[in-house]
């Protein structure tokens, strides 16, 4: 049975978690973690994605790539990623338009789109949650930020195709977070709904949805961000203050040195999380650059200082939040905050501020998100029963569907899904049409967007569209929908004819008809289904042989690093054997050894030490060889050793069993032994026989 699972794909860290039957669980990675690094170090043999990527990112800063889920799905020249090269420690370059990284792998310089990336990450999410939960993965629900774009979407339910998954839904991480609230939070009243306010302060953006929620119900009524605030900016914070006060001090310039750079931003992060809960603490970095060893301190109030631009900008979203709302900070009953930024005291104080009114922390603060998207997937599995819940977000941009005009009244374009109406949702339209036409959906008003986001949504071309013989034009209907993942489509397509049918007249006489009444009938027109019309697609989604290619690529690479871990192990087993048999030589094997073969295994294995540190990067037959070469002549003394084990372990066993059948002989013969007692007699000398 395949298990559902949703990813909070995060920026520095990513959570997953998995349904099963008695509920849903956050998964931990292979060091126990409930939380894995969202980046991919590329090395001489393999990757090293999550926990391993991140533990020799330092020592191969140019080649590990995070921030991934900034550029996702990013045309090269799009605005975002001028502004991301500051984050990248590796080079960013554009690949067929897209943006992409440029790494040194497999002893050659590579290329992987931003997409590629996502896909090599949730391979590896999908590896570890098949680990853990012993079951089969297919069915994902993958949690993106409220200001992603269509396209962006679709990199996202591309990269897990491309790893092998089925993308059931791509939604909004501060959906899937009221969600798993509505879903969990059982007292709810079943008549008004409570308006509540979600607040994410994540790693690298900051989000706000406003939900009316009652028991059973969510209805998403607006949201808003601010996509350049995070936690990683009050990083950066940190860490120019004190490259600046590294940089005066000992007159270097810390910021041209990458991996010196990155250090220090690691101890920022480190210690903005001890100001969490301290008014002062220590920063230090060891051997920093030109083997200096920095020390300062920070206080918190000095923190408050560095971060006062950030913290001015708290407010913008919030008012945009409420005003898409259609409420004022009145009408919020609760203020619910997630995400890691959270924690810092005064960016707490200056949300509650804006909202007028105490935060609330009734969500798990990392693992709420993926709970919730996890919860959504559930809701997909035909396997599952789930509590039953209803919920619809909201269109953050109007769209207009367009087509050609064939007809000379027929109008040509219709605002069908405007600013703020709710998703999942369909429309029907109906045209005249005198041959195959071209339908486009666009957003509706250009001024609008964000920087870099395209007009155009998707296309459609609409094929087999016949008027009937003698007819110049035919009827056609077009279902639109804006699906559950927020997509935007023409699900299907077909022309309408019509057709004259006999409609029976309603009896207008008093009272019940009469046994012997004769029904009347009218001829009517009605129009009816005739022909289902071919819908091509044209959207951001990857061509079907791209898409191919690159699940065929990601698999080579998946085998790759399969086979070297396959090699490593290998390689690492007979290291363990030599110096587990060395020592056992001395020690547990030392009476089952003549002096001779004991030089002589002792040679062995010193030999094979020094064959073992000179053939690095030899194949995993040539280990396999090795540890059998070593087993084969080991396993004679280990053979002695356990057969001499054995027969010690069984005299044991006679010996007990020969010591318990003397004492249960004793015992008989001491029953026999004893007297028989004299039979008792009544006060009247007779003799009692109860």
């Amino acid at each position: 049975m395949s298990s559902p699972f949703g990813l909070d794909f995060g920026n520095h860290n990513s959570v997953v978690a998995v349904a099963k039957n008695r509920g849903i669980d956050v998964v931990v990675n292979e060091v126990s973690n409930r939380s894995t690094p969202s980046l991919i170090g590329f090395g001489y043999k393999n990757r090293f994605i999550g926990e391993t990527g991140k533990s020799q990112q330092t020592s191969n800063i140019k080649n590990t790539v995070d921030n991934i889920k900034r550029i996702v799905g990013l045309d090269y020249n799009h605005p975002d990623v001028a502004h991301e090269q500051k984050f990248f420690s590796t080079e960013l370059v554009d690949i067929d338009g897209k943006v992409g990284a440029k790494v040194k792998f497999l002893g050659k310089t590579e290329e992987f789109t931003s997409t590629q990336l996502a896909a090599m990450y949730f391979n590896k999410i999908k590896d570890q949650v098949t680990k853990e939960s012993k079951s089969k993965i297919e069915d994902i629900c993958v949690a993106v930020p409220i200001w992603y774009s269509q396209v962006q979407r679709h990199a996202i339910a591309d990269a897990a195709r491309i790893a092998g998954l089925n993308p059931v839904r791509i939604v909004n991480d501060l959906t899937a977070a009221a969600v798993g609230y509505g879903v969990f939070k059982t007292d709810f009243p079943e008549d008004k709904a409570q308006n509540i306010a979600f607040v994410d302060i994540g790693h690298s953006s900051y989000g706000i949805t406003i939900a009316a929620l009652k028991k059973g119900e969510l209805k998403v009524l607006g949201s808003a961000y601010d996509k350049n605030f995070g936690g990683r900016d009050f990083d950066f914070a940190i860490a120019n203050h004190f490259a600046d006060e590294l940089d005066s001090k000992y007159k270097v310039k810390v910021r041209e040195n990458p991996k010196s750079f990155s250090r220090i931003l690691a101890s920022a992060e480190r210690i903005k999380k001890i100001l969490s809960a301290n008014s002062q603490a220590p920063f230090s970095v060891e051997s920093v650059i030109n083997d200096i060893d920095f020390s300062s301190s920070l206080t918190r109030e000095k923190l408050e200082e560095l971060v006062a631009p950030l913290l001015e900008r708290v407010d913008v979203p919030v008012q945009t939040a409420l005003k898409n709302a259609g409420l004022t900070s009145e009408d919020i009953d609760y203020v619910e905050v997630i995400g890691g930024g959270s924690r810092v005291p005064t960016l707490k104080d200056r949300i509650s501020e804006a909202f007028g009114k105490p935060l609330s922390f009734h969500l798990n603060q990392d693992e709420a998100i993926a709970k919730g998207a996890t919860f959504i997937c559930a809701i997909h599995s035909p396997t599952l029963r789930v509590r039953p819940f209803k919920f619809t977000d909201v269109n953050p941009h109007s769209v207009s569907y367009f087509w050609d005009k064939q007809v000379e009244d027929d109008d040509d374009h219709l605002e069908v899904f405007p600013t703020g109406s709710p998703f999942p949702s369909t429309k029907v339209i109906t045209l005249e049409r005198t041959q195959d036409f071209k339908v486009e959906a666009k957003y509706t008003n250009k001024s609008e967007l964000p920087a870099g986001t395209e007009v155009d949504i998707a296309s459609w071309e609409i094929k087999g569209v016949k008027p009937a013989e003698g007819q110049q034009t035919i009827t056609v209907k077009a279902k639109l929908r804006n699906n559950e993942s927020g997509f935007y489509s023409i699900e299907s397509a077909y022309t309408v004819e019509e057709v004259e049918v006999e409609e029976e007249i309603p009896y207008e006489g008093e009272g019940e008809k009469p046994e012997d009444y004769e029904p009347k009938y009218k001829t009517v027109k009605q129009l009816v289904k005739k022909d289902d019309l071919t819908i091509v697609t044209h959207d951001a989604s990857l061509p079907e042989k791209t898409l191919n290619d690159y699940m065929e690529k990601e698999g080579q690479l998946t085998a790759g690093d399969e086979l070297v871990f396959k090699i490593q192990n290998k390689r690492n087993e007979i290291e363990e054997y030599i110096y587990d048999f060395r020592s056992k030589l001395d020690d547990i094997y030392a009476k089952f050894v003549s002096e001779q073969e004991k030089e002589d295994l002792s040679s062995l294995l010193l030999k094979a030490e020094d064959w073992l540190y000179d053939h690095e990067d030899s194949s995993l037959g040539v280990f396999t060889a090795k540890y059998e070469e070593l087993a084969s002549k080991g396993n004679l003394i280990k053979g002695r050793y356990l057969q001499a084990e054995n027969e010690k372990l069984e005299a044991e066993r006679a010996k007990k069993e020969a010591e318990a059948y003397q004492k249960f002989s004793q015992k008989l013969k001491d029953q026999n032994d004893t007297p028989a007692e004299e039979p008792k007699k009544d006060a009247e000398g007779d003799l009692d026989l109860d």
